[in-house]
């Protein structure tokens, strides 16, 4: 059986596996987390105020995008998924059908293979955080939201100039902070060039916060850009509402592109901007080679 919503509207991990299943289908057979979350945001009609409710307190993830880690993880400890080092998650069979799947199965299923791997420690459906937790889930909430807790401490200016420092590692130039008060929230303003041969003029907003930004929030932003640049670039700590990314992309506006706390960390890590990767070097005996000698 489905375990209970805590919240009115709040779907569970298993409430949601058909409508994967039913989001990759639509997406030809794979896609992004972003595209699946989105496009089974967009199945199972799920409000602005449920994806609001965000996992723990200032999580870089909402609460219906956590289940979803966990909706994926079933799936694909069931075989019906699998995913690439680079993120992408795909159907493992081309013939699978959102209705031919049995959700209550894969969970009984999924759970009786953890016990045979392991009886020391109980597979709780209600709150799982056993060896079965995810690499997805754990850098989510591990690594990610320490760096957002750190970016808190900071001082505004500080966030500015680590603003400008990305989108300058990112190929921007004549980057300045302009953030003027009444200037209807633009924080600084460079150029974009392409091959070198084409350039586009760009307006920045950097929001340091832990809520959403709102249509009418993108809407004054871009009123501020007009005449004076080619594309906005609205960069936030917290997260952007499905009706805000629809106005930032609207047709017959002035396009802005957005960044989210989740991709602002990655490129923070990418760029390797305050951010240390450390590989484990893992050395094994090979006995069998040393007994051959």
């Amino acid at each position: 059986m489905a375990r209970k919503k805590e919240h009115d509207g709040l779907p569970t991990y298993d409430e949601m596996m058909r409508p994967t299943i039913q989001a990759l289908i639509e997406l030809g057979g794979s896609g992004t987390i972003e595209e699946i979350n989105n496009k089974v945001f967009e199945i199972k009609t799920i409000p602005d105020n449920i994806l609001q409710i965000s996992h723990g307190e200032a999580g870089t993830i909402n609460e219906v995008e956590y289940r979803l880690a966990w909706t994926r993880t079933y799936l694909k400890k069931y075989g019906l998924l699998n995913n690439s080092e680079r993120g992408i998650w795909a159907l493992t069979k081309s013939d699978i059908t959102s209705g031919s799947i049995n959700p209550d199965e894969i969970v009984k299923t999924v759970k009786e293979q953890h016990k045979k791997e392991t009886t020391e420690k109980i597979f709780d459906k209600e709150q799982t955080e056993s060896e079965g937790f995810t690499e997805e889930i754990e850098t989510i909430e591990n690594w990610k939201q320490n760096l957002l807790n750190t970016l808190f401490t900071i001082s505004p200016q500080a966030f500015e100039r680590l603003t400008q420092r990305l989108l300058r590692e990112s190929g921007f130039i004549q980057v300045e902070v302009t953030g003027k008060t009444g200037d209807g929230g633009v924080d600084g303003k460079g150029i974009v060039r392409i091959s070198g041969l084409l350039s586009f003029h760009v307006i920045f907003q950097c929001k340091r916060y832990k809520g959403t930004v709102t249509p009418s929030q993108i809407r004054d932003f871009r009123g501020a850009m007009q005449g004076r640049a080619d594309k906005g670039l609205f960069i936030s700590t917290g997260s952007f509402t499905r009706e805000a990314i629809k106005e930032a992309s609207r047709d017959g506006a002035l396009p802005i592109d957005l960044i989210d706390g989740e991709l602002f960390c990655e490129k923070l890590k990418e760029l390797k901007l305050g951010i240390n990767t450390k590989h484990i070097e893992n050395v094994e005996i090979d006995k069998e080679w040393f007994s051959n000698l």
